[in-house]
């Protein structure tokens, strides 16, 4: 799993305004294995995992599946909203995931990857019966085909094809909903990146890439625009001469429903020592409102509670200022950082019973971060902290549901074959996103330990939220309090 913080529009498109999350599946190593998990908690939690991977020749492969389920806590307290049914809501999840590489040579391979999840979840309708039924079926699927070339002694080439589908349908009282309930997402993705080397710590980034979104509903009426085609142009530069580093970032997106979109990112370090280092940057960003945003069709869920989309809705656009001081020496890194992110027309929900999506005319974000990572021996510290002030610039309120204060502190302890942690994570209070209610602050600790019975056999037991904590993120829900987890997994 790799996090990239901060506004990476300029590489990545829309979305990116905040950050980047990407997940990538195992690859085979090695002689062909196998290994299995599985693991029992709380709310009658089970999970099961399977897969086999590894190398033959010049392919490598995996395939892993797994299965997920239990049985929850009630979605909504009714004691806050009396329609809600009070009973368990659970959730179930079934997902396999596969990929193989072929090497033709040192400069050329082909790749293909495929991932499924089907979920079926239950939950609860403030504005229904207290014996209403309410349930959804959601489906993420993905497949992908890449080549990956060396077309020159520094130059890196590859291209890109995937496909995804996103899909979601409503069940009330095991029936879909009246007057529609499916959403179905379907994008198309075409992109060839290039990375070329200029010497030592100097490398160009230059890429193409279409991306074409279809939504179908069955919901009436029909959604006035079903379709989206995105195409960008992006490249990048970074270099160090000397003490000196340079970054600099420029996208260019052509939106067919929002016109063009130009983004940009320019960095500076500046290394006072081979530990210490100074850096800042200027950037911009940008984020296309989703069809659901603008197109949801009207629904009148009683006592006076409707929700409606805004074809009106405008793209985000933002502008973020960084500074920060870094450290990295041995097995320690510590960063101090000052953000300032201004967005205009902030994308947020109005927080009135008639709900609905608006633009907020102008917001900002403004705060530090503060992070340190270390391992001492056998020992591993990881501290965040972050201070912000979010804040709709025209009226001075605060922006829901961000708090100003949160962080975490966390521990680790390798004693030979065992290994055991601790976690406390912080957040202030906030203002909940209905705009009216605020969520209290919360405090949460969580223990875990791990033990090597063998080299392929290791237990882990898990215990979140141990002093059983209300961390919920929303008014009138309910959180699952403590729970405790027990995994044992093989590894051939």
């Amino acid at each position: 799993i790799e996090v990239v913080r901060g506004n990476v529009s300029s590489l990545y498109g829309s979305e990116a305004i905040g950050g980047v999350i990407q997940i990538f599946t195992k690859h085979g190593r090695g002689a062909p294995a196998f290994n299995v998990s599985e693991g029992v908690g709380s709310h009658g939690t089970q999970r099961l995992s399977a897969g086999w991977g590894g190398t033959v020749e010049n392919t490598e492969f995996n395939i892993q599946a797994s299965r997920f389920n239990t049985d929850g806590v009630s979605a909504i307290n009714p004691a806050i909203y009396p329609n809600a049914n009070p009973d368990n809501d659970g959730y179930d999840n079934t997902s396999v995931s596969a990929n193989v590489r072929h090497a033709f040579n040192a400069d050329h391979s082909v790749s293909a990857s495929a991932f499924n999840s089907t979920g079926h979840n239950q939950y609860d309708n403030a504005y229904g019966a207290p014996t209403d039924i309410n349930t959804n079926d959601a489906r993420v699927s993905k497949l992908s085909l890449a080549s990956e070339d060396r077309l020159g002694e520094t130059w890196m080439s590859k291209l890109q094809l995937a496909q995804g589908v996103d899909s979601y349908q409503d069940y009330l009282n095991g029936a879909p909903v009246a007057g529609g309930s499916l959403y179905k997402t379907s994008s198309q993705q075409l992109s060839w990146q290039n990375t070329v080397g200029f010497g030592a710590g100097k490398q160009l980034l230059a890429g193409v890439e279409y991306l074409g979104q279809q939504v179908d509903s069955d919901l009436q009426p029909q959604y006035d625009r079903d379709y989206r085609k995105v195409k960008s142009l992006f490249a990048g530069y970074t270099g160090s001469y000397g003490r000196h580093q340079v970054q600099i970032n420029a996208r260019h997106d052509n939106f067919s429903d929002f016109g063009i979109a130009n983004t940009g990112l320019l960095g500076y370090g500046y290394s006072l020592t081979e530990s210490w280092r100074i850096a800042g940057s200027t950037s911009t960003a940008f984020k296309a409102p989703t069809f659901n945003d603008m197109f949801y069709p009207f629904i009148n869920y009683g006592f006076g509670y409707s929700y409606q989309g805004n074809p009106n809705l405008q793209p985000e656009e933002s502008r973020n200022n960084e500074v920060g001081v870094h450290y990295a020496a041995d097995s320690q890194r510590v960063d101090i950082v000052y953000f300032d992110n201004r967005i205009h027309n902030l994308i947020v929900g109005n927080g009135l019973p008639a709900y609905t999506m608006i633009n907020l005319n102008e917001a900002r974000i403004d705060g530090v971060e503060v992070s340190y990572n270390g391992q001492f021996g056998d020992t591993g510290v990881r501290v965040a902290a972050v201070t912000q002030n979010a804040r709709d610039v025209t009226t001075g309120s605060a922006l829901p549901p961000r708090a100003n204060q949160h962080g975490s502190v966390a521990l680790t302890q390798k004693l030979g074959a065992l290994q055991v942690g601790g976690e406390w994570q912080y957040s202030d209070g906030r203002v909940d996103t209905d705009g009216v209610h605020t969520m209290p602050a919360y405090s949460v600790l969580n223990f875990s330990a791990a033990y090597a019975l063998s080299k392929e056999l290791k237990l882990a037991v898990r215990a979140d939220n141990v002093t059983n904590q209300d961390d919920s993120n929303a008014y009138g829900y309910n959180p699952l309090g403590r729970v405790f987890y027990v995994s044992l997994s093989y590894q051939q």
